[in-house]
């Protein structure tokens, strides 16, 4: 089984260098991605967002992230798990603890953004809810082509 805990300052590596072994597993590590992970307390934290580590037996393998967007509205990003814990089910506790976070916060909703080369993780949003909406038009991240939003009940 898995835990979750918030974010501390001794994390920025871990959260980092999970985050840049995904995006340079599947894509390219784009100067937005490196603003954020290079600088979580004032790019998330200090913003309203939240960051949560995910360990299995005290040791970390995961990590996710809420960027605040608006009143009662957050991304759900920098998801990553380490290579040797993914296609575990693990993917989908992390959206359960997500989604009950959002909910215990009574958010409206969540956004996300993806590519549609990701299956397993189009499938796992989908799964949870997320239905696919018009992409912003001055999105941050190239590799970006689809957005996904959970309005959430409160």
């Amino acid at each position: 089984m898995i835990d979750f805990r918030p974010y501390k300052h001794a994390d920025a590596e871990a959260f980092k260098s999970l985050n840049i072994e995904w995006l340079e597993a599947y894509f390219e590590v784009e100067s937005y991605d490196e603003l954020v992970l290079s600088n979580p307390q004032a790019e998330i934290l200090d913003k309203g967002g939240s960051i949560f580590m995910v360990l299995k037996e005290g040791k970390t393998i995961g990590t996710f992230a809420f960027l605040k967007k608006g009143e009662g509205l957050y991304e759900f990003s920098k998801m990553a798990l380490t290579p040797k814990e993914r296609g575990k089910g693990y993917g989908n506790l992390m959206m359960q603890f997500a989604i009950r976070y959002a909910e215990q916060h009574h958010w409206n909703s969540l956004i996300l953004y993806s590519s549609t080369i990701l299956k397993n993780s189009i499938y796992l949003y989908r799964k949870f809810g997320f239905k696919e909406v018009p992409i912003d038009p001055d999105i941050k991240y190239a590799r970006g082509n689809i957005k996904m939003e959970l309005e959430l009940t409160n």
